[in-house]
């Protein structure tokens, strides 16, 4: 009989299911039921006879290994799907080096720094090194060593390349290399990785131990990856080794959605798998389940002008939909408005949810227009971030004492928590501690402890192992209790005993309130660990008396992010978020801001051709989120380091095809018609760009400084490749002529009428515009810094303009 598991799925599908047993390279459309296909090929594999246990497939996030989870438990009765090795990158790479850290110099109760743990230790070194730190500011060497390392680049290579101190000389930064090497040392002496470390040092590991890469080679079997486009250098490296001997690979993923260049990410990794498996077969999923037709063509008309690209047709059998609306704003406030007035009318019309509806953007400063309108409509809505749980001050504090107790050479665990809460060893002493520790090559942990055992002549050294003396009784305690308490009652007891519970009781202040409420769900995802410990004993999945440690809990957590929790607050609200965020999501109205050149696509991404490209990528991730319905806007006047500036729209938005757009009313009064008889939106956007050029020429008083006439920055063939010219970018403050012609009132200016209930205009009153010819105001609605005025114009209809920019003259 026919397995269950093939049921229902499509040719293609089918075929990447069944053929399992040779490298397979899935590409896998926007919508294309890329999940059911991993899924079932892994369930698949299980009921034709492969040990699961012999299976490793790779996430990257938490949340969609669970998921995978699940669908193959349901799919596999007899739960055999348990024994999977199943995660993201970093969780499963993580355990290994646990369970070989000595090999490489670690202890297996290493500690994993978080990103605020890595800048605090580097400002510490740029201290030290008496380094100028406003030009190695923390982050920006953070995110340079983040890159080296997943480049498998490590600080000796580093700094053997002369190429590489070109550059960061040319950065005004010569030293990095001298920082990125006492940052890995200090890292291993604290015994500390930092989550690039997860990757590095597992590279390493495979390396430098050949027997421990010919066990692994033998139990993982076959491997499989998901979102296989967005893996960098060091993972990519990881998958050849293991899968040496065998080469059953199977790696799913959209070359069109690579969008994680600046983490490492290497789209040649999806685009030469052919290369590296010349035994490979191909599999195109080309059906989206998601959209409608029109929104698939759409992106498909945008993504075909990559040069870097695999050849496939992705179609949808839906419904055709509606046309993609396109949205014309002066400003980035009346873009807001718009926007959020069109998702309330079409939300409030269809019945839908809140949660059914997303607004994307390039960069997160512009959320906030969109957020004071959401609250003034009292519409609910959510940021969504990804940034973690564990960011909140009081949870690092607490995870920093576990931390400490667990790893005592964790130096940043010692120095967040030494002196809170407040015990009189102030910066002064730790300052002192860490010199100390510095002279003597020890933690600070050690060379404290050592003071306090053995108090020292010195006068200073007495003070310090006086006020240190409770602090690291407290720690010697905890550390035995330790081995003597269950999970959660540990957990409880590290946070009584430090004070974090009384400190916050004491406040009794709402923050205090919610800090507690924190701490609480901290304590509780140690018991639920612990359940699920007890639960995979019972099961036969872990043998007797391998219950749940506090290592196991400490790492699950450092490796866990809000992308991998559900919130139930947050399910009925809109959600705001960056179109980076939005990759893998999906919305049944998807509303996608900003389209102007030099924010998206963004001015320093689009100065090279791969950047360009990436950008492009980037909008057709974001148009394929919507299922039903996509809105793009774009505003003519934008604030920008607190000038007004002009903004030509966007050039993503020429590039679709004008029979799927649906152009603002203004520019369909005299429609350039197509040959199919649509209206010819790449016609309306030429336009506006004409209008923009006039007006900047206008606003810049003719020429440039070369002489020539200002040009788009990007999207044409004949754009300049270098970025646009300062003076272009921000214009002059106009002259009262030219404040007067693009409709801005001079500060301190009076109406040329007197107005009525707080406007310079009243209902029924006739006015005249430059475009629409005279007209009467037939409402007016007032706004926080402007009027909204709806004229009826006869036979143009009525328009709604702001009254700021709409150069009405009143008759």
């Amino acid at each position: 009989m026919e397995s269950k598991i093939l049921e229902g799925l499509n040719p293609a599908q089918r075929a990447a299911v069944e053929h399992y047993d040779v490298p397979s390279l899935i590409i896998a459309g926007a919508g294309s039921g890329k999940t059911r296909v991993l899924t079932s090929r892994i369930a698949y594999m299980i009921e034709q006879g492969v040990a699961p246990f012999n299976i490793l497939a790779l996430t990257f996030t938490n949340k969609a290994a669970e998921q995978m989870r699940e669908r193959i438990a349901q799919m596999l009765p007899d739960n055999r799907s348990r024994y999977i090795r199943m995660g993201t990158f970093h969780s499963v790479f993580s355990r290994i080096l646990r369970e070989n850290a000595a090999r490489i110099g670690y202890p297996d109760s290493y500690t994993i720094y978080e990103p605020s743990d890595c800048r605090n230790l580097l400002k510490t070194i740029v201290k030290e090194l008496r380094l100028d730190e406003d030009k190695y500011k923390p982050a920006k060497i953070a995110s340079r060593i983040s890159y080296a390392k997943n480049c498998l680049v490590t600080p000796g290579a580093y700094l053997a390349n002369a190429t590489f101190g070109a550059e960061d000389r040319a950065a005004q930064i010569p030293e990095f290399g001298t920082v990125y090497e006492l940052y890995c040392r200090r890292c291993k002496r604290n015994g500390a990785m930092d989550f690039d470390d997860l990757l590095l040092q597992t590279n390493i590991l495979l390396r430098d131990c050949p027997d421990v890469l010919a066990r692994y080679q033998e139990l993982f079997r076959y491997i499989l990856v998901d979102e296989y486009q967005d893996t960098n250098y060091a993972q990519y490296v990881i998958i050849r080794r293991l899968s040496q001997t065998h080469s059953k690979v199977c790696v799913v993923g959209d070359d069109a959605q690579s969008i994680y260049s600046f983490r490492g990410a290497k789209i040649e990794n999806i685009l030469s798998f052919r290369k590296d498996y010349p035994d490979a077969m191909t599999f195109k999923l080309e059906q989206n389940y998601r959209s409608t037709r029109t929104i698939v063509d759409a992106a498909n008309s945008v993504i075909v002008r990559n040069s870097k690209r695999m050849e496939k047709n992705c179609f949808s059998e839906g419904p055709a939909g509606d046309k993609i609306r396109v949205l014309k704003a002066y400003t980035d406030r009346d873009e807001a408005e718009q926007v959020v007035a069109d998702l309330r009318d079409r939300v409030r019309a269809s019945g839908d949810a809140w949660s059914d509806a997303a607004i994307l953007y390039r960069t997160n400063n512009q959320s906030l227009v969109i957020e004071d309108n959401l609250r003034r409509r009292g519409i609910p809505y959510r940021i969504y971030k990804g940034s973690s749980f564990y960011d909140r001050k009081e949870v690092k504090d607490l995870l920093a004492y576990i931390r400490l107790v667990i790893n005592p050479r964790d130096d940043e665990a010692f120095k967040r928590i030494v002196n809170y809460p407040a015990r009189g060893i102030g910066d002064t002493t730790v300052q002192r501690i860490e010199q100390m520790a510095r002279e003597g090559g020890v933690s600070m942990w050690e060379a404290v402890d050592r003071l306090v055992a053995e108090p020292a002549a010195d006068p200073v050294q007495k003070t310090i192992a006086r006020k240190a003396a409770e602090f690291v009784g407290m720690i010697r305690a905890l550390s035995l209790a330790r081995n003597e308490k269950g999970l959660y009652d540990f957990g409880l007891e590290i946070a009584a005993r430090s004070g974090i519970l009384a400190a916050y009781r004491t406040e009794n202040t709402p923050e205090a309130t919610s800090a507690l409420d924190n701490i609480e769900e901290l304590l509780n995802s140690m018991q639920l660990f612990r359940e699920q410990r007890d639960a995979e004993i019972r099961n036969g999945e872990r043998p007797e008396g391998e219950e749940a440690t506090i290592e196991e809990w400490l790492q699950n957590a450092m490796l866990m992010t809000d992308m991998d929790k559900d919130d139930p607050e947050d399910r009925n609200k809109v959600t705001l978020m960056t179109v980076h965020s939005a990759k893998g999501l999906e919305y049944k109205y998807v509303y996608i801001v900003g389209l102007e050149e030099n924010l998206f696509p963004s001015q320093r991404a689009a100065e090279t051709p791969d950047g360009f490209e990436e950008e492009r990528r980037l909008f057709y991730v974001a148009l394929t989120r919507a299922k039903v319905a996509a809105t793009l806007s774009y505003a003519e006047m934008r604030f920008k380091w607190g000038n007004m500036e002009f903004s030509r729209p966007s050039c993503f938005l020429r590039e679709i095809d004008p029979r799927y757009l649906e152009m603002p009313v203004e520019e369909e009064e005299c429609p350039v018609r197509s040959p199919a008889g649509g209206t010819r939106g790449g016609a309306a956007i030429d336009e506006l760009r004409r209008r923009f050029d006039y007006r900047f020429r206008q606003q810049q008083g003719g020429p440039n400084r070369s002489g020539a006439r200002p040009q788009p920055a990007f999207g044409r063939s004949d754009a300049p490749k270098q970025a646009p010219d300062p003076a272009l970018i921000r214009p002059t403050r106009p002259s009262t002529e030219g404040m007067r012609r693009l409709g801005m009132r001079q500060e301190g200016a009076l109406p040329a009428a007197a107005a009525t209930a707080g406007s310079d205009y009243a209902v029924g009153q006739r006015v005249e515009h430059p475009k629409f010819g005279a007209g009467t105001v037939r409402r007016i609605e007032m706004l926080d810094t402007d009027q909204k005025l709806v004229v009826d114009f006869g036979s143009c209809g009525e328009k709604t303009l702001l009254a700021k920019f709409a150069k009405l003259t009143k008759l």
